[in-house]
This record gives structure tokens, sequence and C-alpha cells, in this order.
């Protein structure tokens, strides 16, 4: 379905393939081996955790399939929701979120503007979110520890005991880290933090390993030198802007980090012999979302659905998705399109729905790539 070189090919098929042979170790005889998600991560994947934390989320959010703002930074579902979608399981709920949460299949701790680094600033200064990794990391320590206090007291919103063992522990974070020190530092500058960010990561995993958790799956970053939220900031046309109208400089120094990530990846394979470690290369199906999106159905690809201003990004960095604000005696809303099924990125900084549905197919149906997931785990139909 997508345009892939060779090169992009070979590594879906090794990341496809430790998928199946995590499916494979974990359960043989079973028709799809987890029986949770605990998720960690930001915005990319938050399905409510920041909203629960601070209020504050307004429409267009969510209108395309939950017709009410749900915390998800979309127009509807993420990665995450068609990922569970997939593996047989409900909507993860934000472990945050105290009222309404059903956690028997799993957590989510991911919340928008989540470092993986521990910010050295403030939410209402910058905005970055306190839940960084090693928070979500203790989250998940003392949501393990309460279930297993609680399991004698008859809780009906809790796994069991056992589901650690039993379940896919998947990361989808490092985005702020990279895009915040690129803004001050330069694209190049993020070579800097890249060791820290990875060793964060790294020291994540194997804190799950020791809690019980054997397979984990690492997303690694988009090609944000597409996003609108970057391409505002150059002229059009400029010497950094490739033919599909992307940074160059953005995305080659995310293409730096994910060889690095890769790399770290495959050596916590040789030390954690009986877990299996999966790479998951979302940057390729991305990119080829900006460069070729009628390819996939849609017409815009670096414009936002949700924006202000018009023109090649229709994005303003005064006034986000949602926002109405005053600004120079002017006011200014951005407000969404009628037709997000046609864009890729919903508010210059996240994927639609439709994009988003579009990453979790390249992985769940596995039609590009010999052996496919579903020959050995009954896959869900998305939809």
């Amino acid at each position: 379905m997508a345009h892939f070189s060779h090169e992009k090919r070979a590594v879906f098929r090794v990341s496809l393939a430790v998928v199946v042979m995590a499916v494979m170790v974990l359960r043989g005889d079973a028709k799809c081996a987890f029986e949770a998600i605990f998720n960690f991560g930001d915005s990319n994947s938050d399905t409510g955790g920041f909203l629960a934390a601070f209020p504050s989320q307004s429409s267009p959010n969510g209108m395309t399939y939950f017709n009410r703002p749900t915390g998800r930074p979309s127009n509807g579902r993420l990665f995450i929701d068609f990922l569970a979608q997939g593996l047989g399981l409900p909507f993860l709920s934000p472990y945050l979120q105290s009222i309404g949460s059903d956690f028997r299949h799993g957590a989510n701790f991911a919340t928008s503007a989540s470092t993986v680094l521990q910010p050295n600033t403030s939410l209402y200064v910058t905005g970055v979110s306190p839940f960084y990794l090693a928070v979500q990391i203790n989250q998940m320590k003392n949501f393990k520890a309460r279930v297993e206090e609680f399991k004698s007291q008859g809780q009906t919103n809790l796994p069991q005991p056992d589901v650690f063992g039993k379940s896919l522990y998947t990361f989808y974070i490092g985005q702020n880290d990279f895009t915040g020190y690129a803004s001050s530092a330069g694209p190049g500058g993020v070579k800097q933090i890249q060791p820290q960010i990875i060793s964060q990561i790294v020291s994540a995993i194997k804190e799950i390993y020791w809690l019980g958790g054997r397979t984990f799956m690492v997303l690694n970053l988009a090609p944000v030198g597409c996003y609108p939220t970057f391409l505002v900031q150059q002229s059009q046309g400029g010497s950094d802007i490739d033919p599909s109208g992307c940074m160059m400089s953005y995305n080659n120094a995310v293409n730096d980090y994910n060889e690095n990530l890769k790399q770290a990846l495959s050596q916590v394979r040789q030390e954690l012999h009986d877990a299996n470690v999966i790479y998951v290369d979302t940057n390729s199906v991305i990119l080829d979302l900006f460069r070729n999106p009628t390819s996939h159905g849609m017409q815009h690809a670096t414009t936002a659905c949700c924006g202000y201003g018009g023109g090649s990004y229709n994005y303003n960095q005064q006034v986000f998705c949602g926002a109405t604000k005053v600004v120079d005696g002017q006011t200014m809303t951005a407000s969404a399109c009628s037709d997000p099924q046609n864009y890729v990125s919903w508010d210059g900084v996240h994927l639609t729905e439709a994009a988003n549905k579009i990453v979790a197919y390249s992985l769940l149906s596995g039609s590009s790539f010999d052996p496919s997931l579903n020959q050995y785990c009954d896959i869900q139909p998305i939809d």
C-alpha cells in the first residue's frame, strides 16, 4: 500500500518477525497472546491522561469518532486505539482517570507534552508535562502493587495479578525531547541529548522487565520535519525544504536518532535473552503519508486540518486547534476542516484519525511482509 524502499521493507520485515516471535513465545496455542497493553508516551498516544490531570481540552478534538473531546489530540482515534482493537482489546483507560476507568486489559500512562528526560521547567512556563517517563514507570510500579494488594477484595475493574507477564508494553515517547531541544539548539544540536534519551528508554524497559514484562514495542520518532508547526518557521522553497515540502535538517536528525535507538534496542535483546524487544519503524509509514498522500486516499499532506491562517500550512503558532485569541486587535479562531479524512495532519503537530489508522494497519495487517502477523495471531479488523 505504501511506496517503501527495499531498505525500509527490510526493516519492517524484521520488526514484524519479532512481533510474530513474541506471540509465539508467550502462548503458541493462543489466538492472540496479549491479554493487556500498558502504554507509556506523550500526546501521540494519550487517551485522556493529560485531560484528567488538567481538564482543558475543547472541541473540535474528538469530533469524528467520539463526538466530544476525550483528551486525544486528534479528531478521533490514535494509533494505540487501533492497536488495541486489532488485538481484540478495549481502548486503554488513562491511569490518571479516576472515574469510569476499566483496567482489566491494561492502562495508559501517556500524557500529552510528556518527555523522556526530567523537565527542568514548569507546565505553566513552557507547557511541558510533569509526567515524564520515569514518573510513568513509577506509576506502573504502583499500579502493579495495588493490583496485587486488591486481588482478594473482588475489585472488578482491575486485571488478574498474573497479567503482567502476558502483556504488551508499548513506548511512544521522545518527540517532545527532540523538538524542545531542537527549537533552542537546532536540529543538529539534538545529538547532545540523544544518548540520554535512549538510555532512559532502555532503563525503562529493564525496569518493566524486572516487574515481569517480557514483550516491549518501541515506536521510533516521526518525521517532524514534515509537521506544519515547524514548516511555518521556514520560507517556502528554501534550501532546507525537500521536494515533498519537508525540512531535511529535522528529518535527518530524526533519522540519526532512530538509527541509534534501533542499535540500542538490539543490544537490549542480547542482554534480556527471554524478552521480546520490538523496534517499530512508524517513521517510514508516516513519511510516505506526507510524500504520497493521494496513494493513501488523502489530499492534503503538510496542511493542518484544524488551524488558522489558510495557505500551505493553515497553522499559526499563536492560536492552536479549537482556540480563539485576540492578537493585535484581530480575533483569530483555529477551526477544523469539514473533511479530516483527507488530511494527514490534524492540528499541525498530531495526525488525523485517518493517518493513525494507516499507521496501525501497516503494522497489524502484514500485507507487505512475509510472514504475515495474522498467521500466528487472530488480528481483529480495524474500522
